[in-house]
């Protein structure tokens, strides 16, 4: 008897010890609690703020440079794995470096914010994977500028489905550019757009379904005031270029545009609900004829053609140029 129980202890003790992988934080939401757990190897570099709640707030360490690269983790980064439910939950995390978000299973709303708050200006991949459905809902509060917020490069990839539902403003906000690839992205509902991101938009494959949004379906703006055009492997591009280069492209009942870019939109997969009248881009060549004038602001219209003076302003978006630089305006 004693051995028996001996046996069962130490098994239990191995199944513990196998349980988080190096380089994971896990996070399995179970109505108003959370329970995180963190890889011993990285324990010295986060730090979980709000213990047992539901309302998960993870600060990543500056001092982490990535550790134990492995064949599937590369770069050694910090992996945070999300799964469970909550109807009154969040997953809020700072960091510095390159992440990776894997949502294995994830119903997750936040009634006074972001359902995913990423505050790390780093590659941020998501990864939704195979086989499991995910859903992000927020609240009405405009204080936060999507249901999914991420402040870097954002990179949805996996073969499983996620649906994000937008009550405040846009449903996916990025601040930097964002691709998609393999998985199923779904926007049932936004208060304005589907999609927001900066940079560039790139639909490498997969399928993205957009609809129910007050605005654009997917909007990308140029993050800088000077648009690079498209680079090689889109490094360091800042184009407000569109690219859909396959799969699948829904996107209906929108009161904007369906697709509206800074730069222009190239669409190459399957394309449903919309029509080339519902995309909206802005002349390629506009940034190259605006004049610097000696300082002083000159107004031009999304055709690159100069406005008279500032009362003569038309309502709507135009561009404002002094100093060498140029910006959009919105005259109302």
């Amino acid at each position: 008897m004693r051995i028996t129980v001996l046996f069962t202890a130490l098994l239990l003790a191995s199944a513990s010890a196998r349980a988080i992988e190096d380089n994971t934080v896990e996070i399995a939401y179970s109505g108003s609690t959370a329970k995180v757990t963190v890889a011993s190897n990285i324990k010295s570099y986060v730090s979980v703020t709000s213990g047992t709640s539901s309302h998960v707030k993870i600060v990543q360490s500056e001092s982490f440079a990535g550790v134990d690269a492995t064949d599937e983790n590369e770069d050694g980064e910090i992996i945070y794995v999300l799964s469970g439910s909550s109807t009154d939950g969040e997953f809020y995390m700072e960091g510095s470096f390159k992440a990776t978000v894997e949502l294995s299973g994830l119903t997750l709303t936040n009634p006074t914010g972001a359902a995913i708050a990423i505050m790390d200006g780093k590659r941020v991949s998501v990864s939704v994977k195979k086989g499991t459905t995910n859903t992000l809902t927020d609240g009405a509060n405009e204080t936060y500028n999507g249901c999914f917020h991420c402040k870097g490069h954002t990179k949805f990839k996996g073969k499983g489905t996620l649906t994000v539902v937008g009550n405040s403003k846009h449903a996916i906000y990025s601040k930097e550019y964002l691709e998609v690839k393999n998985c199923a992205l779904k926007v049932t509902k936004a208060a304005k757009d589907g999609i927001h991101c900066k940079e560039y938009f790139l639909q490498e494959s997969g399928s993205i379904a957009i609809s129910g949004v007050a605005d654009d379906g997917i909007q990308v703006e140029i993050s800088g005031t000077t648009p690079t055009g498209t680079t090689s492997g889109h490094e360091e591009e800042d184009s407000g270029n569109f690219y859909q280069d396959a799969g699948t492209l829904t996107i209906k009942d929108f009161g904007g545009s369906a697709v509206k870019a800074d730069g222009s939109v190239k669409l190459s997969g399957t394309t449903s609900g919309f029509s080339s009248s519902d995309v909206s881009e802005y002349s390629s060549g506009i940034y190259s004829i605006l004049n610097d004038n000696n300082g002083r602001k000159t107004y031009y219209d999304l055709n690159g053609r100069q406005l008279p003076s500032q009362e003569a302003l038309h309502k709507g978006v135009i561009l404002q140029r002094q100093n060498g630089e140029t910006k959009k305006a919105i005259v109302k």
